[in-house]
């Protein structure tokens, strides 16, 4: 009886100690001010949690996935076009057969429609129309990643068309080339050390080190997808631990994935010759969760401590809101009355110490408002500059373009019946506009 109790005791005390750190893990972890490696991993690890939930990723793969299917003709066009080039073809065909031993038909019906789709692309008129679709095809796929990829870092805005065409077009060219030229010199390093190589301890270390040269390739692409692709400025530490992290990730998903064709004769008799499609299809929608999550993952690790606020942040009130938002624009107008560098968001975050979120949020109802124009800059995050003459740019004035920022005066029946009572809440406002009003570069001491 008394084992029993003793039991008892100790499970009550374990349920106690799990649901205290379940509770400091999901909320409590951001109160704590300790700056301890396994606070910082915590909240890392939180904030990526509540991003892949909040932010609907799931929906993202799924269309993610669609785009992709609708690009792998001519990816693969691209590829072997290339390919062929260089007079990698039959190794292409056989990597891809390695990588799909069950479906061999599947893959030379693919191939049969990669061959028509460049005879077509290559032909008298067509030949420019053909590359034109191909190229838009592939563009299309990757405008819609720079998309999902600025929408975790809560960026609204994507590089310009112009850029997507000449950063997006290079990619798709050099990419397949530095592929087939690796895949090439791993194929000539690996039979060069069995013929050259006398020693026995040497020569199946080196060829261990070129089994994983997938692995290595899958963190450079990762690691330079997370650093690049989001259009804001992402620091290369973190873009690089995700890379390393994900990249891992994505190769024991192939090396499942081609361990795991064995048993497609049992999906063959369900589907027949469609078994290839949902193997497929769920390959690449796994393989676009791991991308977001991995964009979710260096997106934590750089904005972790400004995410304090998050839950206050939603539930931000009307005037706090304003006050904040004033802030931040006499802060702007400040720097441009003395000259110095205009602010960009990273730099109110760093500097004034503003959650990223709610810098992204009050940035964003400034230039609604007309109150702040934008500098585009080529390398670096754009950055903000007072919209108009700032000995003009009053409190109120601020105010009232903050209130009548959006669309108005949809509600015709609406606008008829209480027209005067708008009128009479004009009229107040005009009123308190006139006494006691003050410039917004007087919000701020002199630095």
């Amino acid at each position: 009886m008394k084992l029993l109790r003793a039991i008892t005791y100790h499970a009550i005390k374990l349920k106690r100690k799990c649901q205290r750190a379940i509770r400091y893990c999901s909320t409590g972890v951001w109160k704590d001010e300790k700056k301890s490696w396994l606070t910082n991993v915590i909240k890392t690890i939180n904030l990526t949690v509540r991003s892949f939930t909040n932010k609907q990723l799931q929906q993202r793969a799924g269309s993610l996935t669609y785009h992709t299917v609708l690009a792998v003709v001519p990816a693969l066009a691209m590829l072997f076009a290339i390919g062929r080039g260089f007079g990698f073809q039959n190794l292409l065909q056989g990597e891809l057969f390695k990588f799909f031993p069950a479906q061999q038909q599947a893959l030379n019906e693919a191939f049969s429609f990669v061959d028509g789709y460049l005879a077509q692309a290559s032909q008298g008129v067509f030949v420019g129309i053909g590359i034109v679709v191909l190229l838009w095809t592939l563009i299309s796929l990757m405008g819609n990643v720079e998309d999902a990829f600025n929408y975790v870092w809560n960026v609204n805005k994507g590089r310009n068309f112009y850029r997507k065409i000449t950063v997006y077009t290079t990619l798709f060219v050099l990419l397949p080339i530095l592929i087939i030229c690796s895949a090439g010199i791993s194929i000539f390093m690996s039979n060069a050390v069995q013929e050259m190589v006398d020693i026995e301890f040497l020569s199946p270390v080196l060829l261990k080190i070129l089994d994983y040269t997938p692995l290595f390739i899958s963190w450079i692409i990762f690691s330079v997808a997370f650093w690049l692709i989001p259009n804001t400025k992402v620091k290369f530490k973190y873009a690089l631990i995700s890379g390393l992290i994900c990249g891992t990730a994505f190769y024991l998903l192939q090396w499942l994935f081609v361990s795991g064709q064995i048993y497609v004769a049992k999906y063959n008799a369900i589907y027949g010759s469609f078994a290839f499609l949902p193997l497929l299809l769920l390959w690449i929608y796994l393989s676009w969760m791991i991308a977001l999550i991995g964009v979710g993952l260096s997106y934590s690790m750089q904005n972790y401590v400004n995410y304090s606020f998050h839950d206050d942040i939603k539930n931000i009130s009307g005037n706090y809101l304003d006050n904040v938002t004033l802030v931040t624009l006499a802060v702007i107008v400040k720097r441009f009355e003395y000259k110095q560098q205009p602010c960009s968001a990273n730099m109110l975050t760093r500097f004034y110490n503003m959650p990223a979120e709610l810098t992204a949020k009050v940035i964003e109802r400034l230039k609604n408002a007309q109150l702040i124009s934008v500098i585009q800059s080529e390398e670096d995050d754009d950055r903000y500059q007072p919209a108009f003459d700032i000995d003009l740019m009053t409190v109120n004035s601020v105010l009232n373009a903050l209130g009548n920022a959006g669309k108005s005066k949809f509600a015709k029946k609406v606008d008829t019946r209480f027209a005067h009572v708008f009128d009479q809440v004009r009229q107040l406002k005009q009123r308190q506009s006139r006494t006691g009003d003050l410039l917004v570069k007087d919000l701020l001491p002199t630095e």
